[in-house]
């Protein structure tokens, strides 16, 4: 069974435990061990989440669902406007 990821809370916490350690001369791989995470883990998400705050990392989350959720959208309503284009020239 796949393990749920982390919340957004705790990535931005881990990843400022982290950004601790290494201030305090720790090495990353040595800082990513004592925070339970693994050093790819933490690359990902300083990559991804380096530099925000918990409100803006929330709202990226909600503009990435949201956008997910167009994009969808989008791809139904061309497959319905092809069909109908093709229905349209079959008739003629």
């Amino acid at each position: 069974m796949a393990r749920k990821g982390f919340r957004i809370e705790k990535v931005i916490e881990k990843l400022r435990e982290i950004e601790v350690l290494v201030s305090q001369k720790l090495r990353v791989p040595e800082a990513c061990r004592k925070a339970g995470i693994s050093e790819q883990t933490y690359y990902r998400w300083r990559k991804e989440y380096g530099g925000l705050r918990l409100d803006q990392a929330k709202r990226l989350k909600e503009l990435e669902k949201e956008n997910l959720q167009l994009k969808k959208l989008v791809a139904d309503l061309s497959l319905d406007n092809a069909v109908l284009r093709e229905a349209a020239s079959g008739n003629c």
